[in-house]
């Protein structure tokens, strides 16, 4: 079992900036990928960027150019970097993270609890 605390989520003006962090924590794991997503009111979760054991990124087309993913493998943690904020972010971030465990080489999915982002004036 992999446990995924987020931070950093709150409320912004647009054009502001926020970083979200996501924590993973348990034993006998590996992460293979993590990725950030968001679910806004009435909508679909979608996924916004993703970042490999490697660190190939991809992005959403909505958040390119203003969103970084980045990860620190030693600390199992992923960080979101969220330039120029417009209200259309508003929506409730999740982490999920791909992972093996190291004892049977089964591979699962570890979701967050979300945090809360809100872009307004």
């Amino acid at each position: 079992q992999v446990q995924l605390v987020e931070s950093g989520g709150g409320l912004v003006q647009p054009g502001g900036s926020l970083r979200l962090s996501c924590a993973a924590s348990g034993r006998f794991f590996v992460i293979a990928s993590m990725g950030w997503y968001r679910q806004a009111p009435g909508k679909e979760r979608e996924l916004i960027a993703r970042i490999t054991s490697g660190c190939s990124t991809n992005y959403a087309d909505s958040v390119k150019g203003r969103f970084t993913i980045s990860r620190d493998n030693a600390k199992n943690t992923v960080y979101l970097q969220m330039n120029s904020l417009k209200p259309e972010d508003t929506a409730v971030y999740y982490c999920k993270a791909d992972c093996i465990a190291t004892l049977t080489s089964s591979s699962f999915v570890s979701w967050g609890q979300g945090t809360q982002v809100t872009v307004s004036s």
